[in-house]
């Protein structure tokens, strides 16, 4: 792996489903103890049956020792960016610095609208993500600051608390003017699940990524890819998603590291999930690293 890479990182996704409290925290205890670097929530506030995505990262923290969360992604349309900013950091001081932030323009318009949250165009989405990360940096930082935005209008903010470390902005994104974006002001890419970006999409995108940073006078090699992953690891093959025994995904998730670049993988499991969990932390990760070094 490239010296100037950040470092393979491993997690796990679970839904936020207001019936299964219990099983979720379980879930969440069973990846720290088993050595894993992040839990994955997806945000969709709109569905009836789903907690909040900030109230069940912060309860899962408090029941969790060293584990990091993030939003896979939190929804920019309906979270404003001055307040999100303002969350992550409080959350990232009471965990003790466990909080990373992944945010996307929203992906389901009539949902997010019947929620209260804006309509806009293609567009539109990118130059309102283009402002929030702006706004979110600034709110990280120390100094006042206004921002006066088509679409976001911070008209004289005094940031802090300040976040204990330096939290990754990381942004969900496929289309190639949100990705350019990404190249300009993220710290990461957080790529769509594998059956909706196959394997061999991947490399495209990531060339306008890289280009799109080296055009902005950064280090590509600094942004962190991450790669959502379905499937289930046992005997059976073949299927949607990745499918088989813990040897194979060792391989592919090996193979997808050096010749696709991504740094991180989060786990979407198919079946029972607490299972699924251990098979990942103790037979597929650590198979992983022994191939990449």
């Amino acid at each position: 792996m490239n010296a100037s890479r950040p470092p393979v990182l491993f997690g796990v996704s679970v839904t936020p489903d207001a019936a299964a409290v219990d099983e979720i925290t379980n879930l969440a205890r069973i990846a720290d103890a088993g050595g894993l670097d992040l839990v994955a929530i997806q945000d969709h506030p709109y569905q009836p049956g789903f907690l909040d995505v900030w109230t069940l990262i912060t309860h899962l923290a408090a029941r969790t020792e060293r584990i990091r969360f993030f939003p896979d992604v939190a929804d920019l349309a309906l979270r404003p960016p001055a307040m999100l900013a303002k969350a992550a950091a409080s959350l990232d001081l009471l965990s003790g610095g466990r909080i990373e932030l992944g945010v996307g323009a929203g992906a389901f318009a009539d949902a997010i609208a019947g929620m209260g949250g804006p309509t806009r165009t293609p567009a539109e989405n990118v130059r309102a993500t283009q402002e929030a990360l702006q706004v979110i940096r600034a709110a990280w930082g120390s100094r006042p600051f206004a921002l006066l935005g088509e679409h976001h209008r911070i008209r004289g903010y005094r940031p802090g608390p300040a976040p204990s470390r330096e939290i990754g902005l990381w942004v969900g994104a496929q289309k190639p003017r949100m990705l350019r974006l990404i190249g300009e002001l993220a710290d990461g890419w957080v790529c769509p699940l594998n059956i909706y970006i196959s394997p061999d999409e991947v490399p495209p995108l990531q060339e306008i990524i890289d280009d799109a940073a080296s055009d902005a006078g950064r280090d590509p090699n600094r942004i962190r890819r991450i790669y959502n992953v379905l499937g289930r690891i046992g005997p059976e093959t073949g299927g949607q998603g990745l499918n088989g025994p813990a040897g194979l995904w060792a391989e592919t998730l090996a193979d997808w590291a050096v010749r696709l670049r991504f740094d991180t993988f989060v786990f979407w499991p198919t079946a029972e999930s607490a299972t699924q969990f251990r098979l990942f932390a103790e037979e597929v990760v650590p198979r992983v690293r022994a191939l990449i070094g």
